[in-house]
């Protein structure tokens, strides 16, 4: 069973529900790596020294201190940052509720988490969830996570309350800092068969359908190294130049068109279609009984 993460409640106006949270996501494919000495090739091991007198530091002996001047530290253990003086250290504390399309993702999202109801909390949590579906609206709340305060989201996600926590719009980098260029031409044919290419390009989201290549092609790479074999490099990608835009744009709608048609039937299954057709033209009374 999972492990929550975290334990509080759902706070608007005098309104309290008891939760649980749990991650929503996890990495699988991400590739780890050791550390090696350059001689015997085995890992090395990282140790913290004290400056004074230069001996090993063990982790669990590592205290936390905040610099508030040169060389002059305030400790600070697990206790006294349960003592933050901010209800948001158990609490999700909703702010206001917005609009569900009002909210730019894109730029704001950073993790998410399950919210489960504690035995209590069961009925207000779903009346929470229910209202937010018939209104179509999202939460906007703050909570204390990980030694800072984040901005969060809370919604509707399948059978439970979906919390994604947001970066703070000081966070977010002007584009200011871009290089764009201004007052593009684009002419209304190109824009024509840009959106022609985009709708044959269009489906359903099926995130299932997606799968990551990486670790499967660095495997390839440590086989091969095992092995003794000679590591090749994949086709080097041409670099960009000037083209034909709507020669590109033509050439991508009509391979999409392609793709797009029904693929052809694999031999297995014309047999079934026409054997079914012989079972059926068998059973029909043919027209010389019909007349008699």
């Amino acid at each position: 069973m999972a492990r929550s993460m975290w334990r509080g409640a759902i706070s608007f106006g005098m309104v309290a529900i008891p939760v649980r949270m749990y991650l929503a996501t996890e990495a699988h494919s991400a590739v780890s790596f050791r550390q090696l000495c350059p001689h015997c090739q085995l890992p090395i091991k990282q140790q913290r020294h004290c400056p004074t007198d230069d001996h090993v530091v063990a982790f669990n002996d590592v205290l936390k201190g905040y610099e508030v001047s040169k060389n002059q530290f305030v400790l600070i253990d697990e206790e006294d940052l349960d003592k933050l003086p901010l209800k948001t250290t158990r609490t999700i504390d909703i702010v206001e509720f917005v609009e569900r399309n009002e909210v730019p993702l894109g730029l704001y999202i950073k993790s998410a988490y399950y919210l489960e109801p504690e035995e209590v909390g069961v009925k207000p949590f779903y009346l929470l969830k229910r209202a937010l579906e018939d209104t179509n609206k999202v939460a906007v709340a703050k909570i204390a996570l990980r030694d800072r305060e984040h901005l969060s989201l809370i919604q509707v996600e399948g059978n439970t309350l979906l919390c994604n926590t947001l970066n703070w719009p000081d966070e977010i980098r002007s584009t200011e800092e871009l290089n764009l260029p201004q007052n593009v031409k684009i002419s209304d044919k190109e824009v024509s068969m840009a959106t022609s290419l985009i709708d044959n390009l269009t489906d359903t989201f099926q995130p299932e359908r997606y799968t990551d290549d990486y670790k499967a092609a660095f495997q390839q790479i440590v086989d091969q190294k095992m092995k003794g074999l000679k590591i090749t490099a994949p086709t080097a990608t041409q670099e960009p130049k000037v083209m034909d835009l709507m020669a590109a744009l033509r050439a991508s709608v009509e391979a999409t068109k392609q793709g797009k048609k029904k693929p052809a039937e694999k031999p297995a299954a014309r047999a079934a279609k026409v054997k079914v057709a012989a079972k059926t033209s068998a059973a029909r009374p043919s027209a010389k009984r019909r007349t008699a």
